[in-house]
């Protein structure tokens, strides 16, 4: 198959239901149906992290699902065959024998799962302690459909610039942040997913949950699509709800052609105190 240079991207956010794995898969089937029946035909569609259970820890373990006989990715791969569109599906809690991981599916256009990435850090800080119920997967993974690599990543992973720099030199083309992110630290959100877009010359999708937590904070609820400059071409804030942008991949290669900022990087940075 030719590669496709002019993609169609939507991205959706929205609000998990702590704990509730049916709730959730039914919530999350309505809103891709609803804005796939708006934008489509769609190359790409993004699903924000642990939309399966929200973010609370102690929840995972009880939502946690076996890849091969999961409800939510099976509703995903229906959903992709129905509406011919690739999906790069957030993540949910696997259980692989007696360990647990935060993992994203990726999802063909015929209904396939073609791979996996299983969140490489894991956030335990401000009362948060995620590592104390999943294992940290072990590589970074880009996902090639249809000729377009896609360089996943969940959520703390973004605080990383190596793994991206890792998938832009790999050849990424597209660059995506699934995330659960707390609006008590926006300013992080909106700098470092920005700043990831500029340094790797990549279009990057940062998509994040919105509502309510346990404990009474909030999901930020900021989602993007950011071009190879910056430039956010599509943005929502605090409601449910889907963002769409048509990206030129030709354009992104030219750019980088022009401002070949790869060809300076050195091979070592030891820094020598003086």
């Amino acid at each position: 198959m030719e590669k496709k240079t002019k993609l169609k991207l939507l991205a959706v956010q929205m609000e998990s239901a702590i704990g509730d794995l049916k709730l959730n898969i039914e919530s999350v089937k309505n809103l891709l149906v609803a804005n796939l029946n708006k934008y489509e035909p769609l190359d790409f569609v993004f699903l924000p992290e642990v939309w399966t259970t929200g973010w609370y820890c102690p929840k995972f373990h009880q939502n946690a699902e076996d890849i091969n006989n999961s409800d939510s990715v099976k509703m995903l791969q229906e959903i992709a065959k129905e509406y011919n569109v690739n999906i790069i599906g957030g993540s949910f809690i696997q259980k692989k024998g007696d360990k647990y991981f935060n993992t994203c599916p990726v999802i063909n256009r015929d209904g396939k799962l073609i791979c996996t990435y299983d969140k490489n850090h894991l956030f335990s800080y401000y009362g948060d302690n995620e590592g104390e119920y999943i294992e940290k997967g072990t590589n970074p993974v880009i996902a090639e459909i249809e000729g377009v690599r896609i360089g996943i990543s969940i959520c703390y992973d973004i605080r990383f610039p190596e793994i991206y720099r890792a998938y832009r030199k790999a050849g990424a083309d597209i660059l995506v942040d699934m995330a659960a992110w707390p609006k008590s630290r926006k300013i992080h959100w909106d700098s470092l997913t920005t700043a990831r877009a500029v340094e790797n010359q990549s279009y990057f999708v940062a998509l994040t949950q919105t509502g309510l937590l346990n404990d009474g904070s909030e999901n930020l609820g900021h989602s993007m699509i950011i071009d190879y400059e910056g430039k956010i071409l599509d943005e929502i804030n605090e409601l449910e709800g889907g963002i769409y942008a048509e990206i030129d991949l030709e354009k992104m290669y030219d750019f980088r052609d022009k401002c070949t900022v790869l060809k300076d990087i050195k091979d070592s940075y030891e820094v020598i105190i003086k």
